[in-house]
């Protein structure tokens, strides 16, 4: 039962991260694609993770603290966690430079213009948002695979979530790579490589922690999972929808999503 649900949790990451080459294949299909529609794609993604994050996960990991240190000591540990999950993927974003970072999306938004830059820097752009991608998604692969092995509904939604949001960051390795190649098959590779950091996070987060699943390793890597995922919905995640779309696009998804995220967590709790 243990082995199958590792198996689970595993396919649930590796499905995330893989949908960074959806994000190729709708730029290679530009003449189909829908800004507004990716816009509220973002923002439905957001409000599951919003949803999830404050009504599920967090007081999941505030009850299996709890159960150790008491109510009080266990609250205290769980916003900590949370707040350390937070800035876990701000200290990235910040370790990252703000041109090579695909969650700025300055790269998505230019490519037509893609043609008036060198092939060298073109490149150059497509590589260091490939690494960056990679950089970030490593915690959100341990977030999926952890969420995923404590409750696999809970999974399914998380993996959704984050395989949406994937797909722009598929789009900012992809573009620039193809214009600096004219390869797309080149282009798909490296931006399928890219989303691979997040099942190789949820392997070395399996073996780091699995002596360690308890209560307490839940709990904690389950607040951190709630403000990783808080972050990445407000930092990333509306922004870009605001940046695809109109205002009212992104936040009717983000309801929606949210909508969604509550009526699976009723029906299937």
């Amino acid at each position: 039962m243990v082995n199958s649900n590792i198996l689970f949790a595993f396919s649930l990451t590796l499905f995330a991260g893989l949908s960074t080459g959806i994000g190729s294949l709708m730029a290679f299909a530009s003449k189909r694609f829908s800004p507004k529609f990716l816009s509220a794609s973002l923002g439905l993604s957001a409000g599951v993770m919003l949803y999830v994050s404050m009504i599920e996960i967090f007081p999941k990991a505030r009850e299996s603290l709890s159960l150790v240190y008491g109510d009080k000591n266990g609250y205290w540990l769980t916003v900590l966690a949370f707040f350390v999950g937070m800035g876990i993927i701000a200290l990235i974003d910040n370790i990252v430079p703000s041109y090579e970072n695909p969650h700025e999306l300055k790269n998505v938004k230019c490519d037509k213009h893609k043609d008036k830059l060198d092939d060298g820097k073109l490149m150059r752009m497509g590589l260091f948002s490939a690494l960056a991608i990679g950089i970030h998604n490593f915690p959100e692969g341990l977030a999926t695979f952890m969420a995923a092995m404590k409750n696999p509904t809970l999974g399914v939604s998380i993996a959704i979530a984050i395989a949406i949001h994937n797909i722009p960051e598929g789009i900012a390795v992809s573009v620039p790579i193809y214009y600096a190649t004219k390869n797309k098959t080149k282009a798909l590779v490296y931006s399928f490589a890219s989303g691979l950091a997040e099942p190789i996070g949820a392997i070395i987060g399996f073996f780091l922690l699995r002596s360690f699943l308890g209560d307490t390793a839940f709990g904690m890597v389950f607040a951190a999972v709630a403000g990783i995922m808080v972050y990445i919905s407000l930092d990333e995640l509306l922004p870009a929808a605001e940046e695809y779309g109109e205002h009212h696009v992104a936040i009717t998804g983000l309801v929606v999503g949210m909508i969604i995220m509550a009526l699976s967590l009723v029906l299937f709790s």
